[in-house]
Order: structure tokens, then C-alpha cells, then sequence
């Protein structure tokens, strides 16, 4: 199958009014002490009621390390690939690992992390997701979280991402943040996720959806005031919609197109051959006829050879000469 992508501006896209948002992350730090809101370029708050927070153990199973590795490593073939078209559209990846298997054993160390997993629907513009210290609270001039009651020396926003998705969820698509995994020791620790996010239509045999590809550039620094580096510890992910929409579509190619082209191959296939017959032929005139080899040998020399032939002919089959006076 081929797969043809077309490249479109559009003012306004041609999906529904608002796009769904997946998230599924681990967060190092204690359910009470984080949590996470949305605040686009509208200065729309939206609600983060989608938002489940849920308490955890940090540390990774064997098999879940397991998972996060093989998602990994699938990661970097994709990027290897650069062909969306034909690795992931195709395929789908029905063989990918896009869900954190479950804990098997009944683990009795503390629960030291924080999940937070669901789906949010987000506007069409440009929007910040961000996670940090204290539950949001909303009011008229915007929102704020409450932080003066969480310690200092609790911050640690190392997080592992699982999921992270936009539009409509497709089994199998591994996305370019699933199985991001952040480790720091410092407190004031600010992680920064720039996304770009291009809304696609997708049209296969197997499958027809509309979806968003997203990339990512990925920041963080540590926040120190009396450096000069300002700013909230916590984990943003800033996003913008694209102004173009690609469309990927599936083609087979038709049995007269591939009987064309199959007659073309055996045509070219006795061409080739013919001319290497006629390269070899000439290469073996040449060759013969310089060393005056078999028919190309001169005639003297052939009428020589013909009249030795003879001579030895009639040695060979000379009858001996009967006596004068044979015996009585």
C-alpha cells in the first residue's frame, strides 16, 4: 500500500469545538501536596474535574521497567524512521505496550508519589497545563494555588509521564512524551514541555479517525532568585495549536497498473540480456580474431594444415607391396 500525505492551512479546523486532552503521569511527590490545572490563551480556566489524582509507589515493577524500556526503545526507532506514514500509520503498532501494566505484588513500602490520570477538553488555542505545589483554587482574577502549607523540603518533581495524547485516542499510537521519565534531587526544579500540536486526518483501510501528531521540545532549569533564574517549580506543558492540517490517506496500487509495470521489468529483463549477448559475442570476435584463433586463422595457414591432414591420412592407411618372386 502506498500512503499520501497532503499538507492544508486552514483558518479553522475542520473538527469539533473543543479537542480531547489524555494525560496519565507520576508525580514524586505526596497526593496532598500538588496539583494541576489548565489556563489558555483565552483566559479560559478549565476545569480539571476530568483530573483523577491517585497515591502510588514511585519505583517502577521489574515488568513495569520492562514496559517502560520496550516503550523506549520503540520511541527511538520512531525517531530513527522519520516516516509516520509508513511505520506508524500503517501498522498502527498493534504490538506496542501503551498501558503501565499493574503492580502484581502487594508492596508495603509507603505510597510516596502521586498519580494523575483522565481526560480534560481543552479550546482550539494555546494553553499551559501545569502541575506544581498546592491544590488550584479559582476567582474572578484567575486562579492560585495554595502552597503556604507544604514544606519546602517535601518539593521533588521528578514525574514520569505514561500517556500523553491529544484528540481522539488510538489503540497502539505511541505518542513522543509516552514513557518520559525525569529523576531530579533538587527542589527547585522547573521541567518545561513545549508542544506543538498539528490536528491530522487519518484514512486507511483499517482505520479512519481524526487525531493530532504533536512535537516536543523539552527545558528545565533550577529555579534561584538570587541568581537571576525566577520562576514556580513544577511541571508545564505549554501547547499550541498548528495552523496547517495533513491529511494521510491510504492507496493500493490497481492489478492494471501492476500488470503494466510487471511487463515493463520482464521487457527491460530480455533488453538487458540481449545486449550483454551482443557484448559478449563482440568481446569474443575481438579476442579470437586477434590471435587468429579457429575460422579467423589465415587461409595459407589453413590450406597447410589441410594438405598435412592428408598426408598423415594415407600414412596411416597404406597397404604394404606384394613380392616379385613370392615363394612357391
Amino acid at each position: 500500500p502506498q500512503f499520501f500525505l497532503g499538507v492544508q492551512k486552514t483558518s479553522g479546523y475542520c473538527f469539533k469545538t473543543y479537542r480531547l486532552h489524555h494525560i496519565s503521569a507520576h508525580i514524586s511527590s505526596l497526593i496532598v501536596d500538588v496539583g494541576a490545572d489548565i489556563l489558555d490563551l483565552a483566559e479560559t480556566m478549565i476545569t480539571s474535574n476530568g483530573l483523577q489524582y491517585e497515591p502510588v509507589i514511585f519505583e517502577l515493577t521489574p515488568q513495569q521497567r520492562l514496559w517502560q524500556r520496550t516503550l523506549l526503545l520503540i520511541q527511538n526507532r520512531l525517531r530513527e524512521e522519520h516516516a509516520l506514514q509508513e511505520v506508524l500509520y500503517k501498522t498502527l503498532l498493534k504490538g506496542a505496550p501503551t498501558a503501565l501494566p499493574p503492580r502484581e505484588d502487594a508492596s508495603m513500602e509507603p505510597l510516596n508519589a502521586c498519580r494523575i490520570h483522565g481526560h480534560v477538553y481543552v479550546n482550539k488555542v494555546a494553553g499551559n497545563l501545569h502541575i506544581t505545589v498546592g491544590k488550584p483554587i479559582h476567582h474572578p482574577q484567575g486562579h492560585a494555588h495554595i502552597a503556604a502549607f507544604v514544606s519546602h523540603e517535601t518539593y521533588n518533581f521528578s514525574h514520569r509521564i505514561d500517556h500523553l495524547s491529544f484528540g481522539e485516542e488510538l489503540p497502539g499510537v505511541i505518542n513522543p512524551l509516552d514513557g518520559t521519565e525525569k529523576i531530579t534531587y533538587n527542589n527547585n526544579q522547573m521541567f518545561q514541555y513545549f508542544i506543538t500540536v498539528v490536528p491530522t486526518k487519518l484514512n486507511t483501510y483499517k482505520i479512519s479517525a481524526d487525531t493530532h501528531q504533536f512535537s516536543v521540545t523539552e527545558r528545565e532549569r533550577v529555579i534561584n532568585h538570587a541568581a537571576g533564574s525566577h520562576g514556580v517549580s513544577g511541571i508545564f506543558v505549554k501547547y499550541d495549536t498548528s495552523s496547517l492540517m495533513v491529511t494521510v490517506s491510504e492507496q493500493h496500487m490497481p492489478l492494471w497498473q501492476f500488470l503494466v509495470r510487471l511487463c515493463g521489468i520482464i521487457g527491460g529483463i530480455f533488453s538487458t540480456t540481449g545486449m550483454l549477448h551482443g557484448l559478449v559475442g563482440f568481446c569474443f570476435d575481438v579476442i579470437c580474431c586477434r590471435f587468429k584463433l579457429g575460422l579467423y586463422r589465415p587461409g595459407e595457414v589453413l590450406n597447410q594444415d589441410a594438405q598435412l591432414h592428408q598426408m598423415n591420412n594415407l600414412n596411416h592407411h597404406h597397404t604394404p607391396l606384394l613380392a616379385d618372386n613370392p615363394p612357391r
